[in-house]
């Protein structure tokens, strides 16, 4: 397997409403620091895929309305590498993009998929599971994901049941998606052992994914195959014109729930789905009562288990709350029990529905 045909496909076109209201439309997650740790997450996963295959073989697929800030934060990458949807139509349409663009490109490319905002702590063993993962798609006909061990119940991910048939295999055959259970069937599938959190990393041969789409979304493949302006000045007008027909349907529904040729390799990387501002909580640095404080002048009495995010310049006494997330920006304020963080994503709803895009 030669490491000129490994490419990297970043997915960073979301806007991240969990992480509302420091996320924005205009500016969402993937391009901010949430940890403190003097990079963005975007940051962060380009750096880290730079170590898996060349400079000119990562491509990143975001909003037209984020090309300037993807080059502001990553001024060495080509922008011909940049792919901008039109359109948000979830991740099956931008799998099909770039895989039919490689395919013209190099017919003998195997693609990683990679979400912008996920956290890897153990960098070399991410590395070689990512190297293991390429060779077992340019060598089988398979999809191969990616699962993480679960260590609780969670509610936020998805979950992938395996064939362990107890062989000290590398991939193995996937028996089941299930996508965000309740908590009683997330208990279920962590007491079983049986399961995987899906992290939403996928390595597949170029042909073999286009199988998949020709097989399992044959309309879409019937617009990404016609287009034969891939790699050329052309190209993004063509894409202007099919995207918005396309189905908006995310990978795992599109295919990989449907396809018979679907593997899971067990990993353990020390990863983290950043999505979540309890995410957040979880990996960042906690004073002695178990809150983390982000922001130079937060006051925190006789509170615990919080999560608090102001401004450098906004004085903030905090008294009395217990297991809250209190994040503040310049035009908002969202106090909300930690509990109820799934929530989010609809209080942000509301707020379009009564204020319109104002504060989003």
């Amino acid at each position: 397997m030669s490491i000129k045909n490994n490419y990297v496909a970043i997915m960073a076109g979301g806007i991240g409403s969990r992480f509302w209201p420091e996320s924005r439309n205009d500016y969402p997650k993937q391009f901010l620091d949430i940890l403190g740790t003097g990079k963005s997450l975007i940051q962060w996963t380009y750096q880290r895929f730079q170590a898996i295959c060349p400079q000119e073989n990562i491509f990143i697929i975001t909003s037209q309305n984020y090309k300037e800030i993807l080059l502001g934060q990553i001024p060495e990458l080509n922008p011909n590498n940049i792919l901008t949807e039109p359109s948000r139509k979830n991740t099956a349409p931008c799998t099909a993009y770039i895989a039919y663009k490689l395919h013209a490109l190099n017919p003998n490319a195997n693609i990683i998929m990679s979400p912008a905002d996920h956290l890897i702590f153990e960098e070399r063993l991410f590395e070689k599971t990512i190297f293991d993962a390429l060779d077992f798609a340019s060598h089988h006909q398979a999809l191969l994901t990616l699962g993480i061990k679960p260590t609780r119940p969670d509610t936020g991910y998805g979950y992938i049941q395996y064939n362990d048939d107890g062989a000290e295999n590398l991939a193995h055959p996937v028996k089941t998606f299930t996508e965000k259970p309740n908590l009683e069937l997330a208990q279920t599938f962590v007491r079983s052992g049986d399961f995987l959190w899906n992290a939403g990393i996928f390595v597949w041969n170029v042909q073999t994914v286009i199988n998949a789409i020709q097989q399992h979304l044959p309309e879409m493949h019937d617009l990404f195959s016609g287009v034969t302006t891939y790699n050329t000045s052309e190209e993004h007008n063509d894409i202007d014109k099919i995207y918005p027909l396309c189905q908006n349907i995310s990978i795992d529904y599109g295919f990989m729930e449907k396809a018979k040729n679907v593997y899971v390799i067990p990993s353990s990387f020390g990863w983290c789905d950043l999505g979540t501002w309890n995410s957040a909580y979880d990996n960042h640095e906690k004073d002695y009562l178990g809150n983390v404080v982000i922001g130079d002048h937060v006051m925190v009495i006789d509170a615990n288990q919080c999560m608090v995010k102001a401004p450098n310049n906004k004085l903030v006494v905090l008294q009395g709350l217990e297991n809250f997330i209190i994040v503040d920006t310049k035009d908002v304020l969202l106090i909300c029990k930690r509990e109820r963080e799934q929530q989010i994503k609809e209080y942000v709803n509301e707020v379009k529905r009564n204020m319109g895009d104002k504060y989003l």
